[in-house]
């Protein structure tokens, strides 16, 4: 069994890399196969914590400082990761080319993330004290932002994975990191669903501000695949998908 584990994937191959090629694959799997996924699966389950009293406790910030440092560990991890490859690149294959893909698609990503608009609302009014504000409202500047912040968030996982399964073929490397990367996205599928069917991938405005109407973007249609979403009626809280 120890033997077939440290076995490279294709026997006829040496699996033999340098120290830049060794420490670029790490980096990326880190970033790529471990941080990014986990900050995504915590932005879309985890708006409200175990043990939340909602909707009578809004606004837990964890998931969003979770995903914040995430991300910006998978971008320093991603340009590190590329800065050690630079001096040993020779031709560029369609693993490069791809990877390069998924740079651009990161700092796409960030720079997004700087044109999200203001916040608004209760706990972050306005200068002028009015609650207005970006996200509060859900302006046309909010929903973009937030249509492509997610599809492109989801479209980088699925593209990065392409090219961090392109890296341990070219490495040729051995049984046991395919088996523990299979085994470990394994387990975040199946948590994705349990938690899914669970339902709790909550809605971000309402795990923000609540469900009450009088809240602006309440009134519009909900956006978002599979997100939950309480109305009230009557004074009680009604679950809708």
């Amino acid at each position: 069994m120890w033997e077939w584990l440290l076995t490279p994937i294709d026997p006829d191959r040496v699996h033999e890399v340098g120290f830049a090629v060794s420490w670029h694959a790490r980096s990326m799997t880190l970033a790529w196969g471990v941080l990014a996924p986990l900050a995504i699966l915590i932005a879309r389950f985890f708006k409200v914590m175990p043990g939340q009293e909602f909707p009578n406790e809004l606004d837990n910030q964890v998931w969003w400082r979770s995903h914040w440092i995430g991300a910006s560990l998978v971008l320093m991890f991603t340009i590190f990761g590329i800065g050690l490859i630079l001096p040993e690149a020779g031709e560029i294959g369609w693993h490069g080319i791809l990877g390069y893909c998924v740079l651009g698609l990161v700092l796409g990503q960030v720079t997004l993330g700087l044109f999200r608009g203001s916040k608004g609302g209760p706990t972050s009014p306005a200068s002028d004290g009015s609650l207005h504000g970006d996200h509060y409202d859900m302006t046309p500047r909010r929903k973009t932002f937030e249509a492509l912040h997610k599809s492109m968030g989801y479209m980088l996982l699925l593209l990065a994975a392409m090219v961090l399964v392109q890296g341990l073929w070219q490495a040729n490397a051995p049984n046991w990191m395919w088996l523990s990367i299979a085994l470990w996205w394994s387990a975040l599928c199946w948590a994705f669903v349990v938690l899914q069917q669970s339902g709790k991938a909550i809605d971000t405005y309402q795990a923000i501000w609540g469900p009450d109407p009088r809240h602006p973007g309440n009134q519009q249609e909900q956006k978002g695949w599979g997100m939950q979403r309480i109305y009230t009626d009557g004074g009680e809280h009604l679950r809708h998908d």
